[in-house]
């Protein structure tokens, strides 16, 4: 009996990965392919636990497609069903002006006539233009019934065949044309539809990114055809223009606008997930996606703030934060000034605002953010849904031997000072004192340790004793002269702790560098023992060492996770450690995703590495 079970759940394996396998399949012809993969990105999610058993894939208003994952499908059914959701975005069927039940007035307002739609038929209506539209270009594998045999003659328009269908007193519970169940909708949302007031410029962003991949496939094709090489239309874009604007007439931006190259290309904004925006600081590259369709004054707001990305030098402050929540806390802060600022106009999509985290640094909302992680993992960027518009490694030397960081801290700081002694404005005084804090060099890793130290380990004053006296002076033979010696004091209240990762995932040279440290401190400071504990998957007290011992005692025994908080237990509970010492813990932040220390402490981490939670004492982190 348990043998036929397991044999059965294999095979219900096997064809789970039989479906995925398609359904991946389908997904890479629809992003292949010039139309489709090249027209906007949607927010593809498998959930065939919600979707039901009679149900491929729904649409919602905001560009998501629901997949079930749990249906069969070959790999050009599954590009057709994707294909058919994706048309629903971009020819507007969730627009309330497009659908026929709306209120139409004249220009004195005056109501002139109502239709009341009626939802499930509207999306029939809408499934029987898709379907024709792909069974026109021959894209794909229907998975429905000729569309002629329901609705013939007059196709070339979704409130035609609406009025059809309720010309034949149709309501839409026969509705086999779609990708949801029989007599259901398989564009959630139908219900509350879109408006956009384009005298404010909205827009339907779908239907232009659509238009636009529409248009240049088509001129692709032709040149193609006609033996000619396909480049996108010269001459300077909105977008161009923009950049331009920054070089002339706004200085505080002015000396990264020069430095920076702008790139228009559609299949490399494609290629790399790129809705509307991203910088590239390595290369001195931001990329636009033309698709995105933005007026003048929106690309000016969107360039701003990736000009400040680079020149706040945000990705190298980054210090082994989760990238991209990081981006997103960023994107706070620089929104949140270019509202003060004004410059250009918001663009509705990709934009990360809110009035509540005025005054906060990026540092402060990112630890905001690491309480309600869910939540903030699901917001988009200008690059897209959970990708960070900051690309590139800023750790590499430009080609004047400047690094990249010197040039933008200089370019910005150059420009604050021409910004406003011309007099071109206000500027945020949050902007202000990140601008000219980055004209500060920062303090070495070490030196900052160094300070920890002084905190704790205060020198020992000296004291004149004649138990020992010094040299007698030549000129007074007879005449002794006081000793200068340090204070008696306990040697056992001058210790600290130090808990050592030496698991697998730990560094020789890391370790080594950081103890070299601390022992050279602790000497300094006339400290002359340290308690040690040495942890990797177990923990083991090593007692009291003198601090230029230490390194001659680490070994990396990599076996496996790192578990801090027995030596941590072990340090706190000894009965000779002082109820004050400090703990310095040294990790790379592979650890337990919580730490329980009583004491004063510091953790010592590599440059690049971070900690799993909120530290609640200071980090240091050491280049290696």
């Amino acid at each position: 009996m348990a043998k036929n079970q397991k044999r059965k759940k294999e095979k219900k394996k096997s064809q789970q990965q039989i479906n995925e396998e398609s359904l991946q399949a389908g997904i890479s012809i629809i992003d292949s392919h010039p139309l489709f993969g090249g027209c906007f990105r949607c927010i593809i999610t498998k959930d065939g636990k919600n979707l039901g058993k009679n149900v491929y894939a729904a649409v919602s208003s905001k560009g998501e497609i629901l997949l079930n994952e749990n249906q069969f499908l070959s790999p050009k059914q599954w590009a057709y069903v994707i294909a058919h959701n994706k048309l629903h975005l971009a020819f507007g069927h969730f627009d309330a002006d497009k659908m026929p039940g709306y209120t139409v007035t004249n220009g004195q307002g005056d109501k002139i006539k109502h239709i009341d739609c009626i939802p499930l038929l509207w999306n029939m209506a809408c499934d029987i233009y898709v379907d024709k539209f792909l069974a026109d270009i021959k894209f794909g594998q229907s998975i429905h019934e000729n569309v002629e045999s329901v609705c013939s003659g007059g196709l070339d328009d979704e409130n035609k065949i609406y009025g059809l269908l309720l010309e034949k007193g149709l309501t839409g519970a026969n509705n086999a044309f779609g990708t949801s169940a029989i007599g259901t909708c398989d564009m959630k949302g139908l219900d509350t539809p879109v408006a956009y007031d384009e005298k404010n410029g909205e827009y339907n962003r779908y239907a232009r990114g659509f238009s636009y991949a529409l248009a240049r496939s088509v001129s692709k094709a032709v040149s193609t055809a006609g033996g000619y090489e396909f480049t996108d239309e010269a001459g300077m874009t909105d977008g161009k223009i923009a950049a331009r604007w920054f070089i002339g007439h706004y200085p505080l931006l002015g000396g990264l606008a020069s430095h920076f190259k702008v790139i228009e290309d559609h299949d490399y904004c494609y290629k790399y997930d790129i809705q509307i925006a991203a910088i590239d600081v390595t290369c001195g590259e931001i990329y636009l996606n033309p698709a995105a369709n933005l007026s003048g004054e929106e690309w000016k707001f969107v360039l701003a703030h990736e000009y400040l990305h680079a020149g706040l030098m945000h990705q190298e402050r980054c210090n082994g934060r989760d990238h991209y929540l990081w981006n997103i806390a960023c994107d706070f802060v620089i929104n949140g000034w270019l509202h003060e600022l004004q410059v250009g106009s918001m663009p509705a999509s990709g934009l990360l605002y809110d009035p509540e985290l005025k005054g906060l640094s990026a540092e402060s909302i990112y630890d905001r953010m690491l309480s309600n992680m869910r939540k903030y993992e699901k917001l988009n960027t200008f690059r897209g849904y959970r990708k960070g518009d900051i690309m590139g490694n800023p750790k590499r030397a430009d080609t004047n031997g400047v690094t990249l960081d010197d040039f933008c801290r200089s370019a910005m700081q150059q420009g604050l000072e021409y910004h406003l002694s011309s007099g071109r404005g206000l500027i945020p005084a949050g902007l202000v004192e990140e601008i000219r804090a980055l004209a500060m060099p920062p303090i070495p890793w070490d030196v900052a340790l160094a300070k920890w130290f002084d905190v704790y380990f205060a020198p020992l004053e000296k004291h004149r004793t004649y138990a020992r006296p010094s040299r007698r002076q030549a000129s007074s033979p007879d005449i002794p002269r006081p000793r200068y010696c340090p204070m008696d004091i306990p040697a056992d209240s001058r210790t600290f702790g130090v808990v050592i990762d030496t698991s697998g995932s730990m560094d020789a040279k890391a370790i080594g560098k950081a103890l070299g440290s601390i022992a050279s401190y602790s000497v300094a400071h006339e400290v002359p023992f340290a308690r040690v504990v040495f942890c990797d998957a177990d923990s083991y007290d090593a007692g009291y060492i003198s601090p230029e011992d230490i390194a001659g005692k680490v070994a990396v025994k990599g076996r496996g996770g790192t578990a801090l908080q027995p030596g941590i237990n072990t340090i706190e509970n000894a009965k000779d450690f002082p109820k004050d010492g400090p703990i310095l813990i040294i990790t790379d932040g592979e650890i337990e995703e919580h730490l329980d220390i009583r004491h004063e402490h510091a953790y010592l981490m590599p440059k690049g590495c971070r900690l799993p939670f909120k530290a609640k004492g200071e980090v240091f982190y050491f280049e290696e």
